[in-house]
């Protein structure tokens, strides 16, 4: 049987890489899939995408830019994802798919989408929250077979998966769940801390993306953990920090620099990572930034060589000629982004060495107040 998949969320992100993996190895022959996805949220600008889903020649993920000075290019009709529904009309048939028909969920639903409010979420047929939503379909699971689970969860948050167990382990604690449910999720319910990296710049509509050729996967083995397939952007690992810390504080860091100089300088509406870029000044400040402050940061915990390699291969993805990735996109959340990519590096850093100086990213962190 195949290792069928229930994925929360639409976005173009999730288009361009679990769909485009999966899809990639299913035409390797691999035994996983297909995809069943579901929008979460209520409302909102993406009710096209789940009637876009529904077309069974697939959609279009087109991956264009450079690796290693060479130039990428290609197109690929993706057609791992069969059926696609609103959680908020659809209940029912959700909680039957969650039920009956999964072994492997994935999730990627924003910078805020652990958030919940127990009592809110408890009132409506429905909840309306990511994590609620979660919980009901992992109970009627339990109520219906209580079938193993592996849960993936794609969110650009620290230990995703932990976090994930412990939010679900608290709503559940306020819920008053059953003893019994509680020694399924903790037995048979495996969640894994997870990493992705992909610059996925536009939308082709109704459903599809434009991306970078760059891609990773990053899952960590949990014990009795069995890789559900295989392909060249995924990794398996024991520590995912070294994947975490690279991306969230060499790549992640430098947009939301960016987008500071972005909003400090009012710069145009519609300006991309590679325009800024192309005013050799502001290249020169973030160049000079990753020199002086960043490299040093990794160099504390050994790491000083792969900083270095990372920060070209984010440069060359930075001045992607064919992405329009807009400063604008990269700019919500800010104050967040802020504490996470910047703040949480700097203390990350001074945990090794307090001696280092981060005038720059210090700066930047005291415009959160």
């Amino acid at each position: 049987m195949n290792k069928r998949i229930f994925q929360f969320g639409t976005s173009r992100f999730l288009q361009a890489h679990v769909d485009l993996f999966v899809h990639e190895a299913r035409a390797s022959g691999q035994d996983i899939g297909p995809i069943t996805v579901v929008k979460s949220t209520r409302g909102g600008t993406r009710e096209n995408r789940v009637a876009g889903f529904q077309n069974a020649s697939g959609f279009p993920v087109r991956l264009r830019g450079a690796i290693a000075g060479q130039t990428v290019d290609t197109v690929t009709q993706v057609t791992s994802v069969t059926r696609a529904f609103d959680a908020n009309r659809d209940w029912s048939v959700v909680k039957n798919i969650f039920a009956f028909e999964t072994e492997i969920v994935v999730s990627n639903v924003g910078e805020r989408g652990y958030e919940f409010e127990a009592l809110a979420d408890q009132r409506h047929i429905t909840p309306q929250s990511f994590p609620a939503k979660l919980l009901s379909l992992l109970r009627h699971r339990h109520e219906n077979g209580a079938a193993p689970l592996l849960i993936l969860p794609c969110e650009l948050v620290s230990n995703n998966g932990q976090v994930l167990r412990g939010i679900l382990y608290d709503l559940g604690a306020m819920w008053k769940v059953s003893d019994r449910f509680k020694a399924w999720f903790a037995q048979d319910v495996m969640i894994c801390d997870t990493l992705v990296d992909r610059i996925v710049s536009e939308a082709i509509e109704p459903v599809g993306a434009i991306g970078e050729p760059y891609g990773l996967w990053a899952i960590k083995r949990e014990v009795g953990f069995v890789p559900p397939f295989h392909h060249p952007c995924i990794s398996y690992t024991d520590d995912l920090e070294p994947y975490l810390r690279l991306k969230l504080h060499i790549l992640n860091l430098g947009h939301t620099y960016l987008a500071q100089i972005w909003q400090d300088e009012k710069r145009r509406a519609d300006e991309t990572v590679r325009d800024i870029l192309s005013d050799g000044s502001i290249k020169t400040r973030l160049m000079s930034l990753y020199r002086d402050e960043v490299i040093p940061g990794f160099s504390v915990h050994g790491m000083g060589d792969q900083a270095v390699a990372y920060v070209a291969s984010t440069m060359e993805r930075f001045e992607n000629p064919f992405l329009n990735h807009r400063i604008s996109d990269i700019a919500q959340n800010h104050a967040a982004k802020i504490e996470r990519r910047v703040r949480d590096f700097i203390s990350w850093s001074r945990a090794e060495n307090e001696t280092l100086k981060f005038p720059r990213l210090e700066l930047l962190a005291a415009s959160l107040g």
